[in-house]
């Protein structure tokens, strides 16, 4: 009998992202491949791999940068916000994008899994629970018009 472990798979689902957003984080990743090569390298993969849609065809659902979204890696369920390095605030929910599981949470929907490596190495499985959209900049809504 041959026992089956995590080494021995890994999930790696279709991702969409939007053009402008791809556009943003491609250069994010090539200019931090002096910086932070192993997590460039995967960011670019991920990247490589997307479904490139226009930006207004993103489903709602699916994980972008200003996203928060519940997880779950084994029994930990988490809920974050996908931001920008310099946003990044783990005490406050903010993880960055160019972290291990940042990388893997950019471009799944709810429902989907992926197989992703901790930063010392190990592999773990992460499910998305559930995904809010980003909340809009005020500077995007022009407020009302007046008289």
């Amino acid at each position: 009998m041959t026992t089956v472990t995590l080494q021995d798979f890994s999930l790696s689902p279709d991702i969409v992202i939007g053009r402008d957003e791809h556009r943003q984080l491609t250069v994010l990743a090539l200019a931090g491949t002096d910086h932070t090569p192993d997590i460039s390298d995967d960011l670019l993969y991920e990247l490589e791999r997307a479904d490139i849609v226009p930006d207004v065809r993103v489903p709602h659902d699916v994980v972008r940068m200003g996203s928060r979204v519940a997880f779950r890696t084994g029994d930990e369920m988490r809920e974050v916000e996908l931001v920008y390095p310099a946003d990044a605030d783990i005490a406050e929910g903010r993880i960055s994008v160019l972290t291990p599981v940042g990388t893997a949470l950019i471009g799944l929907r709810a429902g989907q899994s992926i197989t992703w490596r901790t930063r010392n190495g190990r592999k773990q499985v992460l499910t998305i629970v559930r995904v809010s959209p980003p909340i809009a900049e005020e500077s995007d809504d022009p407020g009302p018009s007046a008289a």
